[in-house]
């Protein structure tokens, strides 16, 4: 179970801030952006060519950063466990979007997985859960960012790039960490080919 309920953690910054970056939990959107190209810079190459499916897609807005950049992948598919977010982010896109449960429900196969702000308010065990089944649902790899820090916090989820890095050595052929686009968050692409 998460450090906090996701329906509750969501939906209080939802009925606070609305349909936006804030509502997401997210400090601004500038910072969700940022966070957004960390990971882009990853896929620019291959994105036209391929499926991704966006792991805990909140409100589309990853999809939606696609489409200002003109840059659509050959097809995006969002997940959420949130109703309000899955009904928001079908609204918002028209894309495909599923009411899933990341840690336990059947995962759909796509070229890449990508996940922005996903794991930051699960357990270590539920991360590392995480982590590996996106990645092995993934052909051609999972991308994520962290928080980074010392994990003190009731609520967030801090992890070390090299904890991280430890960890997915295990299970993926490359691991490549991105750090210094932002103070305490970094960004990990788990390659398979």
């Amino acid at each position: 179970m998460p450090r906090v309920d996701n329906s509750d953690f969501y939906i209080a910054a939802m009925k606070k801030y609305g349909i936006s970056a804030k509502g997401l939990n997210w400090n601004s959107k500038k910072s969700q952006y940022i966070r957004f190209e960390a990971l882009y810079s990853f896929l620019k190459k291959d994105i036209g060519k391929c499926t991704i499916v966006d792991a805990g897609c909140g409100f589309g807005d990853f999809y939606l950063f696609l489409k200002e950049n003109k840059t659509l992948p050959k097809e995006y598919i969002g997940i959420d466990i949130v109703d309000e977010m899955v009904f928001e982010a079908k609204r918002r896109t028209n894309a495909k979007i599923y009411k899933k449960d990341l840690l336990t429900d059947s995962l759909i196969t796509a070229d890449y997985y990508v996940a922005s702000g996903s794991l930051n308010i699960l357990t270590r065990f539920e991360t590392y859960l995480f982590i590996k089944r996106c990645f092995d649902s993934s052909k051609k790899g999972f991308l994520f960012n962290m928080l980074k820090g010392k994990d003190k916090s009731q609520s967030f989820n801090y992890f070390q790039p090299q904890e991280i890095k430890n960890y997915c050595r295990s299970f993926s052929k490359e691991v490549i960490i991105k750090k210094n686009y932002m103070e305490n968050d970094f960004t990990i692409f788990l390659k398979k080919v």
